[in-house]
């Protein structure tokens, strides 16, 4: 019996290790051009035989100016004159993969694509690895449930503080725990990075500010964003590795998602329009032509009030619950009320509020996924301080109001009903 007990407490500690390397740990990744991994072939495949294509991209302000996506999609067009390839853009500025996994089904795979190329390496640049593995491969498993024929492609592109680090052979953070995760997934990933900063070191090529010869690539005008010579280095990037993917096989992704990299992801994150049922107060439906208009392409019907006491109301049953809506100079701000605990005033206001943009507002997190919880959102009297926009001393007029904005509610979860 003694001989059997020593021997169950000798391999206790290998049971023990077993199950820690089911938790992954982020360590350094050494930085290379490119892994085709399991390639694009379906995307090929089609092309070739002259087929529609679409493409989506889904990313941040990088990929929603005109740049390497622009570029990369007219040079499979002229590569491949006989396909009809349709490009959707699906990037947000300012965003990360925690609201792209959110968006990802509306915006991009209501579409149906046959390829998605995803490039968030520099918006969650300050997001932990654990995050970031759980929204990415939340919009990984979201494209292969809904079609496991869809090619993905990660792309890394770069911020200036994020040269040091490449210097050193080493993919930065943010793009290090994506690499991780399309070598479980075996997806594709193009790196601008290395690229860039090899070009720095041989004096071809400033990050930004002025060109020591007329030959020098300035590449950005701050410290991210290319001007056309930078993004045309990109698409040189993305250009090579399709070359290189041009024979691989097509394959079907579905096997890929017998496992998961990592518990908790947001493969059942999904946005829900809001409902007149769920409004209170003096809701109207924001019109062609009126301001806000323009979020109609992101948030579906869009939603105004500036009536205090106006409110959303809604039950679900979940973990996760988001309103997605606006920022801006007139905007308000709103208590939230959980499970009939009251917090706020949440400001929808923000010191880069001379100007409106799309945000998000979280409601409830790591909740009881088993539990009906209610949720109300309701504007303040009080507006927020606008002393961090200068401007707001000498247009008050502009800055004056207790606007609230929204379209859509991002869940993992249910809607089970509206009082």
């Amino acid at each position: 019996m003694k001989k059997i007990l020593i021997s169950i407490l000798s391999i206790l500690p290998i049971l023990s290790l077993a199950h820690a390397q089911d938790v992954p740990q982020y360590f350094p990744q050494k930085a290379i051009d490119f892994d085709v991994r399991g390639g694009v072939g379906n995307t090929f495949e089609k092309l070739k035989a002259g087929k529609d294509v679409t493409i989506a991209y889904l990313g941040g302000s990088i990929t929603a100016m005109n740049g390497w996506r622009n570029k990369t999609t007219d040079w499979l067009r002229r590569e491949f004159p006989n396909a009809n390839v349709k490009e959707i853009h699906a990037a947000i500025g300012g965003t990360g993969s925690d609201l792209g996994a959110f968006r990802v089904g509306r915006d991009a795979l209501d579409h149906n694509p046959d390829l998605l190329f995803v490039e968030f390496a520099v918006n969650d640049g300050g997001a932990a690895p654990e995050n970031i593995w759980k929204q990415m491969e939340g919009i990984v498993r979201q494209t292969w449930k809904r079609n496991p024929r869809t090619d993905i492609v990660f792309v890394y592109t770069i911020h200036n503080s994020m040269c040091d680090t490449v210097r050193k052979g080493e993919f930065p953070r943010s793009a290090g725990a994506m690499e991780m995760l399309a070598d479980f997934y075996q997806i594709p990933s193009v790196n601008f990075q290395t690229r860039v900063v090899k070009m720095i070191d041989e004096g071809t090529l400033v990050f930004k500010g002025d060109a020591p010869t007329p030959e020098t690539i300035v590449f950005s005008g701050d410290d991210c964003h290319p001007k056309d010579a930078g993004h045309q280095l990109y698409f040189l990037d993305i250009e090579r590795a399709f070359n290189a993917m041009r024979d691989i096989e097509p394959t079907d992704h579905a096997p890929k998602l017998e496992k998961i990299f990592i518990e908790g992801n947001l493969e059942n994150a999904k946005s829900v329009p809001i409902t007149r049922e769920m409004l209170h107060g003096n809701w109207k439906i924001v019109q062609e032509g009126e301001p806000f208009f323009g979020f109609s392409n992101r948030l579906g019907t869009v939603w105004i009030a500036n009536e205090p006491g106006s409110a959303v109301e809604f039950k679900f049953r979940g973990s996760v619950v988001k309103m997605y809506d606006i920022l801006g100079p007139n905007f308000g701000q709103v208590y939230v009320t959980l499970d009939g605990v009251k917090k706020g005033p949440f400001p929808r206001f923000d010191s880069y509020c001379s100007w409106s943009r799309l945000a998000t507002l979280t409601c409830g997190n790591n909740l009881d996924p088993n539990e009906i919880h209610t949720i109300r959102v309701e504007i303040d009297a009080q507006q927020p301080s606008r002393s961090s926009v200068p401007e707001s001393a000498e247009k008050p007029e502009k800055y004056d109001g207790t606007n609230y904005v929204t379209g859509l509610l991002l869940l993992v979860g249910e809607i089970v009903d509206t009082p």
